[in-house]
């Protein structure tokens, strides 16, 4: 059986308008079942920044749009710190479906990191972006997105804060803001986010 993807409803040649407009419909893998919506890129045509996530979450799917929830308001909180305005990036997610399973009490759903095959089913949705805004440089948030732009073998772990050529474009990797929520020490790891978001910002 042939891999599934999204490239069957990715309209060649379209504006980054025309590119949400027909994600809408994208029925590239199931995840497009459960999902309230999808959750396209947002920001500047031609941004020289693009940030990119794993997918969205529960917040996301219900507003439709990207990083509005609360790793989204840290990551605009350590943009600002940054010297980054947010309303010059455009971000958007690996994955442009929410991914979850139903909390086994009450109505929470909890995320779900999305499968491989449902990376790669959802990848020409990012390289239409991206060809589109054709940014300066581009930041992975986290492993999935690294993965995604840079190949399974890249680890963040081992490369996070170095700048590195990628196809027509640059691109460092870092945490995703919702690890730096989780972490044992949330000062320490904000300020290492911070801290490659300077980087980020020195290389722009």
């Amino acid at each position: 059986m042939a891999a599934r993807s999204a490239a069957p409803f990715v309209p060649e040649g379209a504006d980054l308008a025309a590119l949400r407009a027909a994600a809408r419909g994208c029925e590239g893998c199931d995840l497009y079942r459960p999902a309230t919506q999808t959750v396209f890129g947002a920001g500047p045509p031609d941004a020289r920044l693009v940030l990119v996530g794993e997918q969205p979450g529960d917040q996301e799917d219900r507003a439709g749009e990207p990083f509005v929830g609360p790793a989204g308001k840290l990551l605009d909180r350590a943009l600002a710190e940054a010297d980054l305005l947010r309303e010059g990036v455009y971000v958007t997610n690996a994955v442009k479906h929410f991914k979850f399973v139903p909390a086994e009490r009450g109505k929470r759903r909890i995320h779900k990191s999305p499968a491989r095959g449902e990376v790669v089913a959802c990848l020409p949705w990012l390289h239409a972006e991206l060809a589109e805004v054709r940014p300066d440089l581009v930041v992975c948030l986290g492993a999935t997105a690294a993965k995604a732009i840079m190949g399974t073998d890249y680890k963040v772990t081992e490369r996070r804060g170095r700048v590195e050529q990628a196809a027509d474009f640059r691109v460092i990797s870092t945490v995703h803001p919702s690890a730096v929520l989780r972490a044992p020490d949330r000062d320490e790891a904000y300020a290492a986010f911070v801290a490659d978001l300077r980087t980020v910002r020195d290389h722009l």
